[in-house]
């Protein structure tokens, strides 16, 4: 055991009960509540963070009733069958000495089916659908199913509720003036207004009886318009206590807000100081949340005296263990949630299982099992890109002997490059975590060596697993060859110069990425470092007091070092195949910068003058022509796989394994990549 981590180690009394140490597993809608077939999933998905050592759990959100469904036949707490099911989660986590909330949430107007209500006939932004004003005794109803559904949470053996009152869903619609529009009770002045979660925390106390957890999760920052004022959250904080609350836990930011909350960008921590001011106004612990994705991240905000608890929930999807390492001195085996979305959020918002991008057996725990091989096989791994990374860990963990040969000079692929764009600094995270598994797991790493088909015969591997990768695809253009032209890899592995104006062709995730590492001025923040939270406050328009309606700020100028031009052929948004739940973010970042986005282009040559280009419509009429004077033209127009050793292999007769970039390179994908060599390398 380790004394490195004593505040974030430390139990917690709550009086009735004691939690182990001070870190939650935030709630997260993984999609398993969703289906009563995948109760024994979603019992093995909570066991396994349970046995990992977190303080105390809470399930993603189930509605108190049809009407507050994320979406139809969504996951829902509203009768003794149900929750008689849920016995089967709760049991496990239990039997593994781990504690474990019901989250109740009530979509509002945030719900994805035509049912839904809300506290004024109001239509949200991210629903098809306009909500239904609730009648008074509609109000009184939604209460009533509430205090119900935490009876029922009682009933099915949990240790807890937490009552969902942030991130714009139903409680948060009364408690602003942005949505609620009311004249009754429940509306008008904010004692009004403030009187629905009140009654929620007070009536289900009552119900419950004293030694039953109720956490309230209270919005301390709405960021959006005719949000509510610093004074309103310290009031309703501490008449929520009042009622009965056990934890108060941190909510940040409506899902229409158009600041980012928890995408990589957003610097480690960087919401603490919203808990850390609200800290003090009451008696019962408070949880801080977002973005605390290490231990010695959790350890800083709790020994500063920002909270009583640190809240995690992506970070347990990357590595179910991470308390139990941090207990045993082993913090730097941790698997670091990099805060992408693609395989969590992303998957959410399609009506996918969520899993992880770094841990693709999150959420899937029964179905991709890492057994110990019956029989030690010798595994040739070639490239230690994301994929091969992957398929040589799984297979070693597994007791394989594994050999993996890399021709660079250092492991990481793709990933070499995406670390070196401001905001993506945490993948040097997963490139640590791979090297310390290579190193426990005495993979045998052979760096700088192109290994041929006839080497890999002559050492008689049993397995080979092909993860060459790609390489960057070069468009037909006239002047392709011109000087000024420039591929990605120029930009971001051979550091050659580039001008003061810029056209960047090819709008997907490489495209953004280059221009994203354009416009910042590296002078001012060394590679690999991340923006101050001052800084991340001052560019995305967050009131560093946190004061006024919504907690909003003018945004900060941020001017970008040069002029850029990014560009694609389709007439469709700009990046639309981006990140669901990202894109937005990198969009607007660059459209901050300045940068003109430009669709429908048909790029014509490349001369002296620059860049000509032809603009087209949706319906491929021709439009303006223009010609970019610019100093250099970077191509980030796809890749093409590198499979050239497969295909040879595959000539004198060996059968190999293909995975990532080297099988499918249409848009570099680290989550497929990471997937195929973990389930390939499980398989053998």
């Amino acid at each position: 055991m380790t004394n490195a981590y004593p505040n974030l180690l430390k139990p917690l009394d709550l009086g009735f009960t004691e939690l182990k140490n001070r870190v939650l597993m935030g709630s997260m809608h993984t999609g398993l509540e969703d289906r009563f077939w995948n109760i024994h999933k979603f019992a093995r998905y909570f066991a396994e963070r349970a046995e990992g050592g977190v303080g105390l759990m809470v399930t993603g959100g189930f509605s108190p009733n049809l009407v507050g469904q994320l979406a139809p036949l969504a996951s829902t707490m509203n009768n003794r069958a149900t929750a008689l099911l849920h016995r089967h989660v709760t049991g496990a986590v239990h039997e593994a000495g781990g504690k474990i909330c019901l989250q109740l949430l009530h979509a509002g107007r945030y719900g994805y089916q035509p049912l839904i209500v809300s506290a004024s006939a109001t239509k949200a932004p991210i629903s098809p659908f306009k909500a239904r004003a609730l009648s008074t005794k509609g109000v009184e109803r939604q209460i009533n199913d509430f205090v119900n559904a935490a009876k029922l949470a009682k009933f099915a053996g949990y240790d807890g509720v937490e009552v969902m009152g942030s991130e714009g869903y139903f409680i948060n619609q009364f408690l602003c003036e942005r949505t609620n529009k009311r004249t009754d009770k429940w509306g008008g002045p904010y004692e009004n207004r403030m009187r629905l979660p009140v009654e929620i925390v007070r009536r289900m106390r009552e119900a419950v009886g004293p030694e039953f957890i109720i956490i309230y999760r209270l919005s301390m920052l709405d960021l959006v318009e005719g949000g509510q004022t610093w004074e309103q959250i310290v009031t309703l904080g501490k008449a929520i206590e009042k009622a009965g609350a056990t934890i108060i836990n941190t909510g940040i930011g409506w899902h229409e807000a158009r600041v980012p909350t928890i995408v990589t960008s957003v610097p480690r921590g960087g919401f603490a100081d919203v808990t850390a001011k609200f800290y003090g106004e009451v008696d019962i612990p408070v949880c801080t949340t977002n973005r605390i994705n290490t231990p010695e991240k959790g350890e800083e905000i709790l020994a500063a005296g920002k909270a009583d608890m640190v809240s995690m929930a992506r970070p347990l999807l990357a590595d179910s263990e991470f308390v139990r390492k941090a207990e045993q001195g082993r913090g730097d085996e941790i698997n670091t949630c990099i805060a992408c979305n693609q395989a969590c959020l992303d998957h959410v918002f399609q009506a996918k299982r969520a899993s992880c991008l770094v841990n693709p057996r999150a959420c899937h725990e029964t179905e991709l099992v890492l057994t110990v091989a019956p029989v030690v096989r010798r595994v040739a791994v070639v490239g230690a890109g994301p994929a091969g990374l992957a398929a040589a860990t799984t297979a070693a963990k597994r007791g394989h002997k594994v050999t993996l040969f890399e021709a660079d000079d250092k492991i990481g692929g793709q990933f070499n490059y995406a670390k070196r764009i401001p905001g993506k600094e945490e993948f040097y995270e997963t490139l640590r975590y791979f090297q310390r598994q290579i190193d426990l797991l005495e993979i045998d790493l052979r760096l700088e060596t192109r290994v041929g088909a006839d080497e890999l015969i002559e050492q008689g591997f049993d397995d080979v697993i092909i993860a060459t990768g790609v390489k960057p695809r070069t468009p037909k253009i006239e002047g392709i060859d011109h000087p000024k032209v420039l591929g990605y890899l120029d930009v971001l592995r051979h550091n050659k110069p580039v001008g003061k104006s810029v056209a960047v062709i090819g709008a997907g995730g490489i495209g953004f990425d280059v221009s994203e590492f354009l416009t910042h001025d590296f002078g001012k923040h060394p590679e690999g470092e991340q923006v101050s939270v001052a800084e991340w406050q001052a560019e995305w328009g967050v009131n560093p007091t946190f004061e006024g309606p919504g907690g909003l700020a003018e945004r900060a100028q941020t001017p970008s070092p040069r002029k850029i031009y990014l560009m694609q052929r389709k007439t469709g948004k700009v990046g639309g195949g981006l990140g669901k739940t990202s894109g937005w973010v990198h969009r607007s970042s660059l459209k901050h910068r300045d940068v003109e986005m430009l669709r429908g282009c048909r790029y014509d040559r490349i001369d002296d003058q620059g860049l000509h280009i032809t603009l087209t419509d949706k319906d491929g009429k021709t439009g303006e022509i223009r010609v970019l004077a610019v100093d250099n033209v970077i191509i980030c127009a796809g890749q093409e796989s590198y499979r050239e050793l497969f295909d040879q292999l595959a000539d004198k007769g060996v059968k190999a394994h293909l995975i990532g970039g080297a099988d499918v390179a249409e848009e570099l994908d680290a989550k497929r990549a990471i997937r195929q060599g973990t389930e390939i390398a499980a398989a053998i």
